[in-house]
């Protein structure tokens, strides 16, 4: 019968505790990677080079509601009016006459998000675009809030002009309107509303009137209802 010399039984015994301790430590740290959802909401996805690349090039952006230059509607709060982060476009005629009214893309796109927002937002409808800018290609998000009917769904790909939802109420909370906003986001949140820090947030006014692109490019709205 062979006996290991004290010293050597300490020392593999040791070593063994080492061993099961540093695994041990590795699955810890590592088991929120192993346990992660294999699918992930595309909302909560930072877009890849790849995705990016492959997004239509907008040629030009026109307004969301009404007709293509912003007539046949009314903006009811501007961008920054008590720190608002969007425009409230409203139907001519107020209160809840554009009840149901299509909302169209701004601009070719890929729809990201498409679901209810939560308390106060309703449904919302966020869609990514690249353009064009002195060369340059860049990102910008059109995101529509407080709609009634969803037309599209995250991954669709939308024209300029292509109807994507209806005007709403956010569950009978507001007076109907579309709440607009133009941001510079490549990654998604839904986002406050009203904030008094409007970096990566855009005037949405602004930056569609600088994007019109020439008249001869204008093919009028898409009708999908």
């Amino acid at each position: 019968m062979k006996f290991w010399p004290p010293k050597l039984g300490i020392t593999l015994s040791s070593l063994l505790v080492l061993v099961v301790s540093f695994f041990a430590t590795l699955l810890v740290k590592l088991w929120p990677e192993l346990t992660r959802p294999k699918h992930v909401d595309p909302a909560f996805r930072v877009p890849s080079l790849l995705e990016l690349a492959s997004l239509p090039t907008a040629a030009r952006f026109d307004f969301p509601l009404g007709s293509e230059n912003g007539a046949l509607s009314y903006n009811a709060q501007r961008f920054t009016d008590n720190q608002h982060l969007g425009d409230d476009l409203n139907g001519i005629g107020g209160e809840d006459s554009d009840l149901g009214d299509p909302i169209y893309a701004v601009a070719d796109g890929r729809v990201l998000l498409a679901r209810d927002g939560g308390p106060g937002w309703g449904n919302v409808v966020i869609v990514l675009h690249a353009y064009l800018e002195n060369g340059e290609r860049k990102h910008v998000q059109s995101f529509y809030g407080h709609v009634a009917t969803m037309l599209v769904r995250p991954g669709d790909e939308v024209r300029r002009g292509q109807q994507i939802a209806t005007v709403g109420t956010a569950g009978g909370r507001y007076f109907a309107h579309l709440h607009f906003e133009m941001r510079e986001f490549t990654t998604l949140f839904i986002g406050p509303g009203y904030r008094e820090d409007t970096r990566g947030w855009l005037n949405p006014t602004a930056f569609i009137e600088a994007h019109r692109g020439g008249s001869e490019d204008d093919v009028g709205r898409i009708e999908t209802r």
